[in-house]
């Protein structure tokens, strides 16, 4: 379902499967729970927290529109996006590929660890 999916280890939650700042992105984006939003609104809030550049922020929306988190369509000269999934959507569905992708032999202990945790 997701593209682009990797697994870092050493992250957990949405940065488990997102670079920093994608994940920063997303979690601003599902924070206000925004329907449609434009670049800017992100950077507007990401301006908040430290000094990035807008086409920083540009660059990654474009990267998670690639990845499907996110949709777009254009409205005049900008781009109106709109989340594909919520954040427990999106964890499901992380899981499910993580899951996914596991041999079949490893399958049994993978699923006894999600059990007890």
């Amino acid at each position: 379902m997701m593209k682009g999916l990797r697994i870092r280890l050493e992250k957990e939650g949405i940065r488990a499967s997102l670079f920093d700042l994608e994940a920063d992105i997303m979690e601003v984006v599902w924070g206000h729970s925004w329907d449609t939003f434009t670049v800017a609104d992100v950077h507007r809030e990401l301006e908040r927290q430290r000094n990035i550049a807008y086409t920083t922020v540009m660059t990654t929306v474009n990267r998670l529109t690639d990845k499907e988190l996110l949709e777009r369509e254009r409205e005049g000269r900008r781009y109106i996006y709109r989340a594909r999934m919520d954040r427990d959507e999106f964890l499901r569905a992380m899981t499910r590929e993580v899951l996914d992708s596991l041999p079949d032999v490893g399958l049994d202990e993978a699923v006894a660890y999600l059990v007890e945790r």
